[in-house]
């Protein structure tokens, strides 16, 4: 039988490699890791776009873990814009966790009418740990400059562990504070609350380990990754709306170590310290007694976007005077076990 022609040294005929009909086998400069199909679209997302995405995965990473999660809420623009993420991670079904405030009693009077309004509209459980009653109780004693800002942490543990919470968000953001930068995103806290920058799990291509023996909880910041310029343009693009004390509006201030404080009940001018009128606006919300204000004619959130891409001081250096005590005043409460 005779045999088949050898196909050895047989001339092929070469197939042309042909990229993908839809899309461009090389990308133009300066357009490396941005798709661009056939049709012309641009499915790149934008810097906002990706960081509300990473926040959402942050989420629903944390609902898919943790035990009895809770968002502590404190009315500001951080914390808000957190429970709008939230809103959006989990539509339609209702936020998968209660929010919790850990009140000083020395709160702007706008902050808390919003903040009962906004977990009104949103049907959320609200929590308040109040700080006036455990020094009733005798768990903390005020300091005698008057400010609760310190005590506010054994407030938060036992608040924390009285309804079993395993995992607390929190709106910190790394470009606040030197402490904050070097947090990770699933923070690991001690049977006592407490953080231990030396012993941080690693988060390698966005995995988070939240593991935890009884006691034991995680303190997690879906935000970490924003700037302030980051939320006020979210804040812009969606519509989202804040208390009035962070636009600009006519107060009554006097000066103390560089900063405008407001005249109120909880924090009034010492001898030498004349008062003025002045337009103002908050950058950040905290305790009337330690949060300063700026001045500013900023009076829409279009002028604040404006604004703070042009600043080069941190909310928290320009406005907080708790955290001049010291250089390391943030990291100490940390390691205490504040937020």
């Amino acid at each position: 039988m005779p045999l088949e022609p050898s196909s050895v040294g047989r001339r092929r005929r070469k197939t042309p490699v042909r990229s993908h009909p839809t899309v461009r086998s090389r990308p133009l400069p300066g357009e490396e890791g941005i798709t661009r199909m056939a049709d012309g679209g641009d499915y790149r997302l934008s810097q906002l776009d990706s960081l509300e995405a990473e926040s959402i995965h942050i989420m629903r990473e944390v609902v898919a873990e943790m035990e009895r999660p809770c968002l502590l809420f404190s009315g500001g623009k951080d914390s808000i814009v957190m429970l709008h993420l939230a809103r959006k991670a989990f539509w339609p079904a209702r936020i998968p966790f209660p929010v919790m405030h850990v009140d000083t009693g020395q709160n702007f009077p706008e902050v808390l009418e919003f903040r009962d309004r906004l977990v009104r509209e949103l049907g959320v459980q609200l929590i308040v740990a109040s700080v006036q009653d455990a020094i009733d109780r005798g768990l903390v004693r005020e300091e005698p400059n008057g400010s609760r800002n310190r005590i506010q942490t054994p407030v938060l543990l036992e608040a924390a562990e009285k309804h079993r919470f395993d995992c607390l968000f929190g709106g910190a953001r790394r470009d606040e504070e030197r402490a904050r930068a070097k947090e990770r995103v699933f923070s690991f806290r001690d049977e006592f609350g407490q953080w231990d920058p030396k012993n941080q799990r690693p988060e390698l291509w966005s995995l988070y380990n939240g593991r935890v023996f009884p006691g034991e909880s995680i303190r997690v910041f879906p935000l970490s990754n924003w700037t302030e310029l980051d939320i006020w343009s979210y804040i812009e693009g969606h519509g989202v709306a804040l208390p009035s004390i962070y636009l600009a509006h006519e107060r009554e201030v006097f000066q103390r170590d560089g900063m405008l404080y407001a005249v109120n009940e909880h924090c009034q001018p010492k001898k030498g310290e004349p008062t003025l009128t002045a337009v103002v606006r908050y950058r950040t919300v905290g305790d009337a007694t330690l949060t300063a204000a700026v001045e500013s004619d900023a009076d829409t959130v279009a002028k604040v976007v404006a604004e703070v891409a042009a600043t080069r001081v941190t909310e928290r250096g320009a406005t907080r005077g708790d955290d001049k005590v010291s250089e390391a005043a943030m990291e100490d409460r940390k390691r205490e076990g504040y937020f």
